[in-house]
């Protein structure tokens, strides 16, 4: 199996303590969704190669954020895992460019995330923009990390 940046347990921690930390500064100016994508990566990472105790953080990380965006505990745990099984096999079939699936991964997990959060909240342009300069944000991150 070829090793990249997520199998260090000193990278997925730093992205445990920099999403909390980030998220919990930014949730005083505007809606802190931020890195939600490469955490969503990370963890998929974590469960294909069962690294289950780095999991655990990432676990927290995205309960932090649930609670901290006023979503149902577990919500977004259960949109990576719905996501990891069912989706992220179909496009790894489909898609025959390995490197262009993690984009593909984190574009679907924020169309489930957007559809959430329409669930829970109200719907405004405001988010749209937001969840696209995450997107771009999180692209450029993932584009650096592998």
């Amino acid at each position: 199996m070829k090793r990249n940046i997520f199998d260090n347990i000193l990278t997925v921690v730093f992205v445990f303590f920099f999403t909390i930390i980030v998220n919990f500064i930014s949730s005083i100016y505007f809606n802190p969704i931020f890195l939600i994508g490469v955490l969503f990566l990370t963890f998929m990472h974590t469960i294909k190669r069962e690294y289950y105790y780095s999991a655990f953080f990432l676990t927290l990380a995205m309960l932090f954020l649930e609670l901290n965006n006023g979503f149902k505990p577990f919500s977004l745990l259960l949109l990576s895992f719905f996501v990891y099984a069912f989706i992220a096999s179909y496009i790894k079939r489909v898609v025959s460019f390995s490197q262009l699936n993690d984009y593909i991964y984190i574009l679907v997990f924020y169309f489930g995330f957007t559809i959430l959060y329409i669930m829970n909240n109200t719907y405004s342009y405001e988010l749209f923009f937001t969840i696209f300069i995450n997107i771009v944000i999180d692209f450029i991150i993932v584009g650096l990390m592998i």
